[in-house]
């Protein structure tokens, strides 16, 4: 998540991901940063002051892909809680995942993206990737959604 720096946050943190599945593959980055370093999930980051949730979504997807796409419904939203050491709350993030449609670009990993690939959704599965919360979950949610449009 862009810009976000690893600290003590005494209220939740609103941000946005951008949830991108075309010809059946999710585009997802590996993240370079905490909260979920390492590990695979969509492109997103804070929701800046005044700005729109589908807004951020689309920025974020730009900033962290290269990838242009129009921001549709939202799908859902996660509490992402991380524990201090001693089991306390140390930040709580709220992700809203918003679809969104794939316009133009080719993928590659900028910002705190370590990469960032076309993941087709079938090889979604945390005992062979390892991947940040319900990643595969919302992404076969958004698959069937673009089945029905």
């Amino acid at each position: 998540m862009t810009g976000q720096a690893f600290s003590f946050s005494p209220s939740p943190i609103p941000a946005a991901i951008a949830v991108v599945v075309h010809e059946g593959k999710a585009l997802l980055v590996r993240r370079a940063n905490p909260p979920d370093a390492g590990l695979w999930g969509f492109p997103g980051g804070k929701i800046d002051f005044g700005e729109t949730v589908r807004d951020a979504a689309t920025r974020e997807l730009l900033e962290e892909t290269g990838i242009r796409a129009e921001a549709q419904e939202i799908i859902t939203t996660l509490d992402i809680l991380v524990r201090a050491d001693d089991g306390g709350v140390r930040q709580h993030f709220i992700l809203i995942a918003v679809r969104c449609r794939w316009l133009s670009g080719s993928p590659k990993a900028g910002d705190d993206a370590l990469e960032a690939g076309w993941i087709p959704v079938a090889d979604l599965h945390p005992d062979r990737l390892p991947m940040s919360a319900d990643v595969d979950v919302i992404a076969r949610r958004v698959e069937a959604l673009a089945r029905e449009d």
